[in-house]
């Protein structure tokens, strides 16, 4: 459901710029809100939650759909963990609907979708792995922390035979999406790399991230 925000982002506590194919680690404190901007159009935005103050809790896609009975993410959903508490609600979205069936870019996948050659290709998990390793090795996560996830503005149709096809962004320049902490939260983004398919409409591009205290 399209929502537009009120918020001003001349009144924002921070904004960060994250380039393409890039990552960013930061955190929301209760009633903090953060926006997600794509500047560009037709960019995904692999993200990660996870309870800031218990790091095991993180977001759950089963959970997430079955409480709300719907398969993408809008205005109104709200994002529940593996202990099916609410972690996050998107309160404004000018893009109209997100994915959380997708999973994340992988080299393993990279290479059974499109070729072996495809294998050393960046990618999200590759992306996640980095910012867990070196800059944020002293939290704690690791690889097998990498779990559900929501790709902003990424377009993947469920078929009719059940299955899952990626298609062209619905998405486009200056969209956004907005969400309020429900808890802390850890957030972890992947601004996508993917040029294999049609989610980035195979240029990759930035995102802006704005964050206010509510």
């Amino acid at each position: 459901m399209l929502k537009e925000s009120h918020r001003d982002p001349a009144l924002a506590l921070d904004r960060h710029n994250v380039d393409a194919g890039s990552f960013w680690l930061g955190r929301l404190s209760e009633g903090q809100v953060l926006r997600i901007t794509d500047l560009e159009g037709n960019q995904a935005v692999d993200t990660l939650f996870f309870n800031s103050d218990n790091p095991r809790e993180r977001y759950s896609a089963f959970d997430t759909i079955r409480s709300q009975g719907e398969v993408y993410l809008t205005s109104g959903s709200t994002l529940l963990s593996d202990e099916n508490h609410a972690m996050l609600r998107i309160v404004a979205d000018t893009c109209g609907r997100h994915d959380t069936l997708g999973g994340a870019c992988a080299a393993e996948s990279n290479t059974v979708r499109y070729a072996l050659e495809k294998k050393t290709m960046h990618s999200c998990r590759d992306s996640w792995l980095l910012a867990l390793t070196t800059e944020y090795a002293d939290i704690g996560l690791s690889k097998r922390d990498l779990s559900h996830n929501v790709n902003f503005f990424m377009n993947v149709p469920v078929t009719p035979s059940g299955g899952l096809t990626f298609e062209d962004g619905v998405s486009g320049p200056g969209k956004y999406v907005e969400m309020q902490a429900l808890m802390n939260v850890l957030i972890l983004i992947s601004n996508c790399p993917q040029l294999n398919n049609p989610c980035n409409g195979y240029n990759p591009t930035p995102v802006d991230l704005t964050i206010w205290a509510e």
